[in-house]
């Protein structure tokens, strides 16, 4: 498993350099995909605009700001996204702010889910390639200490709602969980995360 986490780490991107990469793929009409379609590029574009826009208005909350500067421990986030994906677009964001309000403690790098199969294998959510998938590891240890992903429990519970009501996900059910992140914004990824280096800590 290190080997395999130190090989993404060493092929990862800084946030600012996985924003760079979506923006440049889309000016030649293409997503991060290996499989390039129009859907993923739709797809890509709208999560460019919604992350243009959380990059400017997405705020850690002060209770959650005060906990991440009080952390003793530092940490890599290691996380498995995709441009297509929508819900990476509503998160990743969050998690870049959360890494700036830590002073350090937090090192945030992105490697894409595809080109990292091996890894992708080993965090599994319900037996499926779900992202984003945030694997904390211990900075000075190296090794896995947790992870979170691929959404926030109220997004999840709205997934499940609406799989068992209508038996698929569709586009009224990705529209819902836009608009279900829209009102929560991001305070509950920012709790469950936060939570989670509590217990580590």
């Amino acid at each position: 498993m290190k080997i395999v986490i130190a090989q993404a780490l060493f092929n990862s991107h800084s946030y600012l350099e996985y924003r760079k990469l979506m923006a440049d793929l889309l000016k030649d009409g293409k997503s991060t995909a290996v499989e390039q379609t129009q859907e993923r590029t739709h797809y890509s574009e709208l999560n460019e605009s919604r992350m243009r826009r959380l990059d400017k208005t997405m705020r850690i909350t002060d209770e959650n700001g005060a906990k991440l500067k009080a952390l003793t421990k530092r940490y890599i986030w290691l996380v498995l996204s995709e441009s297509w994906c929508g819900d990476a677009a509503q998160i990743l964001p969050i998690l870049h702010k959360m890494e700036v309000e830590s002073n350090g403690k937090i090192e945030m790098k992105l490697v894409l889910r595809d080109e990292n199969e091996t890894l992708m294998n080993h965090f599994l959510t319900n037996k499926s390639k779900a992202i984003p998938k945030l694997i904390i590891i211990h900075k000075e240890t190296g090794s896995v200490v947790s992870d979170w992903g691929p959404r926030p429990q109220g997004a999840v519970n709205l997934i499940e709602a609406y799989k068992t009501e209508f038996g698929s996900i569709d586009e009224t059910a990705k529209a819902n969980l836009q608009l279900w992140y829209l009102h929560d914004k991001g305070v509950s990824t920012q709790n469950e995360i936060i939570l989670l280096l509590q217990n580590l800590e």
